[in-house]
């Protein structure tokens, strides 16, 4: 009698020559790069160091493209922004100690996001792991505790044997939903030792589903069924689990309101009758939520700004659609459900009935109203000709990452994202420099759109260094850097709180002579030729920079009142 688990996949006629001819010269990188290919990445990126060199060595063995970035939190960042693009695990390939380290804030953003990245890092020779001090470059205690609190998982291999099976492990982990960054360490001299292990030839890993239980769904289509004043807020796990469709026909069967989260932006139509859009921060939304008798939470785990800094106090019943068990009812109770968006959101297709309500397209457009007269009596003309210029000028399919930045921070609130899964931003971890690496590792992901990347000038030196990687690979990304001499969101804060501002005023350089160093053609524009000159340098191949001299306010706070 066979049973399913007893069978096993007999090797090819290929497969079994390469095992029994291996080709010479392979180290233990040389079973990294095997491995991550088999697993079906095609795109590797990080940065060289001498623990790490048997890794890179074996690439120019292997068909994987490598994408070399000049800091490792950027490599983290492009990483980031290439398995948000394509929902496949992005390999960071980094050195040991300072290399790995650097990557932190990197790896912190994609945790957050829920970005696959597959960070494989070097370490000390084996003898050199343990905690004992020995002096070895780039030696640490416990490279890997380092990691521990960051990212999903940490997988460190010992031999060269273990090198397949950990890769292919830590590939399951990053890719099971919630998706998110995993780390893999593996010794300098396990990397760079001859090998007697035959090619790897296989490696397919099946991420696990992540389905709601079915009663309930049951008690949740129940009362969304019978609820008088539905309402959903769609979170980021809507569009990772590309369930906007599904979301969309749940909502028009329910006629209930959908307020996207800033994660979540494109999950929803912008212009569709029930769409509340995203404006989160600001108090008349956060009354109509409260005001909800059942409120559908769709992959979010209302945090700070998803709740408009915990100011929300729902009065009505709480369904939580949430992937990471973490995040279920950590915020507020509610009938918690784990399971994937898009399984969940297609277990309560199957099961709800439909409701009818004609007043709601007339409630969101009262709430929209509201909304737009408080903005508008703040005279905020400048901020909003802006942002609606670089709207019009970035093509409706064309992706767009954010840093953290006043312009940014509008459009959380105010962007249409025309589509799901096309603007990303760091507001999850919250860290500088995030838009122009990002936006190299989604140009990377799929040449067929430009890209935009939009930073402040403060944010933008964290990442300047990467316009000679932008040359180098010539990616079609156009920067946007909006100059205003310094931090200026912290320097609003500041200015609010304590009357002045502090170590916030920035000395600069000439961007567009900056840019035009690396030999990327670089502009100086206004607010009247943005539209103009933005549009031109998306239209244009390779990598291009547009700095608007600007400073920008941002809206008057609610939450505060």
């Amino acid at each position: 009698m066979t049973h399913d688990h007893d069978l096993v996949l007999r090797p090819t006629a290929a497969q079994t020559e390469a095992a029994l001819n291996p080709p010479p010269g392979r180290n233990g990188g040389d079973l990294v790069v095997e491995t991550l290919a088999g697993l079906g990445a095609t795109t590797v990126f990080g940065l060289p160091g001498q623990h790490a060199l048997g890794m890179f060595d074996a690439l120019r063995r292997s068909d994987l493209r490598y994408i070399g970035l000049r800091v490792e939190n950027n490599a983290g960042f492009a990483a980031d922004a290439y398995g948000r693009i394509t929902g496949e695990a992005a390999p960071l390939l980094l050195s040991t100690g300072p290399g790995a380290l650097t990557s932190l804030a990197a790896l912190q953003e994609a945790r957050a996001a829920s970005a696959p990245v597959l960070a494989i890092s070097s370490q000390v020779p084996t003898a050199g792991l343990g905690g004992g001090r020995h002096g070895y470059l780039h030696e640490l205690p416990d490279q890997a505790a380092s990691f521990r609190g960051v990212v999903k998982s940490v997988h460190t291999v010992r031999t060269q044997s273990q090198i397949p099976s950990a890769i292919a492990e830590a590939w399951t982990s990053a890719l099971t939903v919630p998706h998110g960054p995993v780390w893999v360490e593996i010794p300098q001299d396990v990397l760079l030792s001859e090998t007697p292990i035959p090619v790897v030839t296989g490696g397919d890993t099946f991420p696990e589903e992540l389905p709601p239980r079915p009663e309930l769904t049951a008690v949740a289509a129940d009362l969304l069924a019978r609820a008088e004043r539905p309402a959903i807020i769609a979170g980021g796990g809507v569009v990772r689990a590309d369930a906007s469709k599904k979301l969309r026909q749940l909502a028009e069967r329910l006629q209930a309101p959908v307020v996207t989260t800033f994660g979540g932006k494109g999950a929803f139509p912008w212009t569709h009758p029930l769409s509340l859009q995203s404006w989160l921060e600001d108090r008349h939304t956060t009354d109509f939520l409260e005001d909800a008798d059942v409120l559908l939470v769709v992959g979010s785990g209302l945090g700070e700004l998803s709740s408009n800094y915990h100011t929300f106090k729902p009065r009505g019943r709480v369904v939580q659609v949430e992937a990471d068990l973490g995040k279920l009812e950590s915020n507020h109770p509610a009938l918690g459900i784990h399971a994937d968006a898009r399984l969940a959101l297609q277990a309560l297709l199957e099961t709800v009935d439909e409701r009818t309500d004609p007043a709601a397209p007339e409630r969101v457009r009262a709430v929209l109203d509201k909304v737009h007269e408080r903005i508008a009596s703040q005279e905020l003309t400048l901020e909003q000709d802006v942002l609606a210029a670089v709207r019009r000028a970035l093509p409706a399919g064309a992706p767009s990452f954010w840093d953290m930045t006043i312009l940014a921070y509008w459009a959380w609130s105010a962007f249409d994202a025309k589509a799901s899964n096309t603007m990303h931003s760091a507001q999850g971890a919250g860290g500088l420099g995030y838009g122009f690496p990002a936006a190299l590792g989604a140009a990377a992901a799929d040449p067929t759109h430009p890209v935009l990347a939009v930073s402040g000038d403060g944010g933008a030196l964290y990442s300047i260094a990467e316009l000679a990687t932008a040359r180098q690979y010539d990616l079609n990304v156009t920067w946007l850097i909006v100059d205003d001499g310094g931090y200026g969101i912290l320097r609003e804060y500041m200015t609010d709180a304590f009357g002045q501002p502090t170590a916030t005023e920035l000395t600069r350089p000439d961007y567009v002579a900056l840019a035009e160093s690396f030999g990327v053609p670089g502009v100086r524009t206004s607010p009247e030729a943005l539209e103009a000159d933005l549009a031109k340098a998306l239209a244009a191949p390779g990598p291009s920079v547009v700095v608007l001299p600007a400073v920008l306010r941002m809206f008057a706070p609610t939450h505060l009142d």
